[in-house]
């Protein structure tokens, strides 16, 4: 009790970062998972980056400021299964946004779960979108 007394600020600030967690995932994950590609999961799919042209010091920038976003949403996502949140949606987004060898047999293995997998569609369903192609 005296612990909790003595960290009162810093109770107050975890309660309004998970509050303020909590929201931003109610809405930037579904605008993210609105915007995947329908074959993004499918096997075989290409994808070029839309920096893929730019100059090289911009392609790095770009490159690691996705990285970095992409592991703010798997920790994000990961502090979600315990606190109110999306929590595998959020790390979901988070590992298609990092790079690393095996991402699409990650990602496939996730999405392949019939419980995410309807989670994504039915928020791709509500904002008008085609289900995802995800082939077993």
């Amino acid at each position: 009790m005296q612990w909790i007394q003595g960290n009162e600020a810093l109770l107050w600030w975890l309660a309004a970062s998970s509050v303020f967690t909590f929201v931003a995932s109610l809405v930037v994950v579904p605008w993210l998972v609105v915007r995947i590609p329908r074959d993004y999961f499918a096997p075989g799919a290409t994808r070029r980056l839309p920096w893929a042209d730019r100059h090289p010091v911009v392609r790095l920038a770009f490159t690691i400021g996705k990285n970095v976003l992409g592991g703010v949403f798997v920790a994000g996502g990961l502090l979600m299964l315990v606190l109110p949140g999306q929590g595998i949606l959020t790390i979901v987004i988070g590992i298609t946004l990092l790079d690393f060898p095996g991402k699409q047999g990650v990602l496939r293995w996730l999405v392949m779960h019939p419980p995410v997998l309807q989670s994504l569609n039915w928020l791709r369903r509500r904002a008008g979108r085609a289900p995802l192609i995800v082939e077993r």
